[in-house]
């Protein structure tokens, strides 16, 4: 089965790769248009919530709790099963989606004050930063929307992922990047505030992913009349299994949001400071340890739902693995280079505008996220475990624990490096997440980190160190901050090409071969 997965891994991280190199030059377009300033704060704030409230329903909790579900029925009931569950499903969740869109669009005043508190205190006193509580307003009404198509994208990329139809799903976030492009190309000078184009973009971007997929779903008989089930017992299923799920699979979504409320009572800047920087950080992890999260749980669940233990252990030991092979020199590679890559992608237009070295700036937020970026690729991993058999219970557990750690963190560090503590209290708040996860497999028996796995983690290790020394090293040799745009890219293609062959060279004089990789058992 594992070399299925690796297959069907490689095509979402293919996908993914697209779609995350297009997000980048999104970034690369809204930091060229407004900096790192005001609007740029308003923007991605106004953003994050609906994004945040898809991943904390949609893509985390509904999506855990559906794909288990929906493999059963696929499993042991056949396609007609199948069928109307996908209709019940799709009938309940769009319903309470659109009520909570409307909700959401009127109560946008609400909103922008409950998640923006130091805009609003400002506002109310009427305070110099008082425009941006009222951008936020305006900006949410048109970004919010974007939780309801996305939430039903949700819905069904994960019949296609079933079904083994990976490419069509891991395509669609492109289309979102393409469109925040095109809207900003197009329509900013169309308002006083650009930043409208771009939340007009994101509105579009996600109306467009719906209609994408609809044709893939058609092929595989699976677009049926909605019907709303709330009390059907498969629906009542998802249901239960959803509210801890939440918790478990979300949760650092909900670290990043209070990290959002604190960033808003820092300087300005702050927001667009941590934004830039997880969107370096969300690159390796969104190609690697969420392409391989997408096709382990269809798997994982089948395997429980066929009582296949044994192959069970030995496929969460090999996505484990996976993640590893690739998180260590994605976490040494961008503490190294980081700030060369930010120079490329952002260092232009209204980004470069101020005082502040915004280089430097964001490249210490993105050494800061990499110390938790193997632990971020793991609870990616590692949930699956829980969520395949049906268990949410013990993640949600674990989150709050977890929640609880990264306040604490964010207590502790704010106060004295400002955003980069925010930063750094993710990472060990991830940490402290990823080790729990572990440990509790292990007590119940479900997985344990092979001794194999083990040599093969510590290999991955060495040669990720002795990547970034070599890399670093080069790029000391070259004073790049004043080259050209295409200097700088050359350099940082040539970089990117000798990390990859020092550290495949290593491992490969350390006797790690391709079939390592691709196999679940040593």
């Amino acid at each position: 089965m594992a070399k299925g997965l690796f297959k069907s891994g490689m095509i979402v991280s293919a996908m993914t790769m697209i779609s995350r190199v297009m997000g980048l030059v999104r970034d690369a377009v809204v930091a060229n248009l407004l900096g790192a300033g005001l609007a740029a704060d308003v923007f991605l704030f106004a953003n994050r919530i609906p994004n945040f409230l898809r991943r904390l329903f949609a893509e985390g909790a509904f999506a855990q709790a559906f794909v288990p579900v929906l493999s059963e029925i696929k499993e042991k009931h056949g396609n007609d099963k199948v069928r109307l569950f996908v209709a019940q499903a799709a009938g309940t969740l769009g319903t309470i989606l659109l009520i909570v869109t409307i909700l959401g669009v009127i109560g946008s005043p609400v909103i922008a004050a409950l998640f923006g508190t130091g805009w609003f205190i400002d506002w109310w006193q009427g305070g110099e930063n008082a425009e941006k509580f009222e951008l936020a307003i305006g900006l949410l009404k048109f970004t919010f929307p974007y939780l309801f198509f996305v939430s039903l994208v949700a819905l069904s990329g994960a019949v296609l992922n079933v079904y083994n139809r990976f490419a069509a799903a891991a395509f669609t976030p492109v289309l979102l990047n393409i469109s925040i492009i095109s809207c900003a190309i197009l329509l900013h000078d169309a308002f006083d505030v650009s930043a409208y184009a771009l939340a007009i973009g994101v509105f579009v971007g996600g109306l467009a992913q719906l209609l994408f997929q609809i044709p893939f779903l058609l092929r595989i008989g699976m677009v049926n009349k909605p019907v709303f089930a709330w009390r059907s017992p498969e629906v009542t299923k998802v249901r239960k299994l959803m509210l801890p799920a939440m918790f478990g699979v979300s949760i650092s979504q909900i670290n990043l949001l209070l990290d959002t409320i604190i960033a808003s009572l820092l300087v300005t800047g702050s927001i667009a400071w941590l934004y830039y920087s997880d969107r370096l950080i969300e690159f390796p992890l969104g190609l690697f340890g969420i392409g391989i999260a997408t096709v382990i749980l269809p798997a994982l669940s089948k395997l429980h739902a066929t009582e296949k233990s044994e192959d069970f252990q030995n496929t969460l030991d090999w996505g484990v693995r996976f993640v590893l092979f690739l998180g260590f020199p994605a976490m040494a590679g961008l503490m190294v280079i980081s700030p060369l890559i930010i120079s490329v992608l952002f260092d232009h237009g209204a980004f470069s505008e101020g005082e502040v070295d915004h280089v430097k700036t964001v490249s210490m937020g993105v050494a800061a996220y990499s110390v938790g970026l193997v632990s971020f690729m793991l609870i990616k991993v590692l949930a699956p475990g829980f969520y395949a058999r049906q268990d949410t219970k013990t993640p949600v557990k674990i989150g709050i624990i977890t929640l609880v750690l990264n306040m604490v963190f964010n207590i502790m560090l704010a106060p004295f490096i400002g955003y980069l503590g925010l930063a750094l209290a993710t990472s060990l708040s991830a940490s402290c997440n990823a080790f729990l996860l572990y440990r509790k497999l292990n007590q119940q028996g479900v997985y344990q980190f092979s001794s194999f796995s083990l040599w093969f983690a510590l290999k991955c290790i060495v040669s990720a160190i002795l990547m970034a020394v070599l890399v670093y090293f080069i790029a000391q040799q070259y004073t790049w901050q004043s080259w050209s745009l295409i200097e700088q890219i050359t350099l940082l293609c040539a970089l990117l090409a000798v990390a990859m062959v020092s550290y495949f060279g290593v491992l490969f004089a350390f006797g790690v071969r391709l079939k390592t990789i691709k196999e679940a058992s040593a």
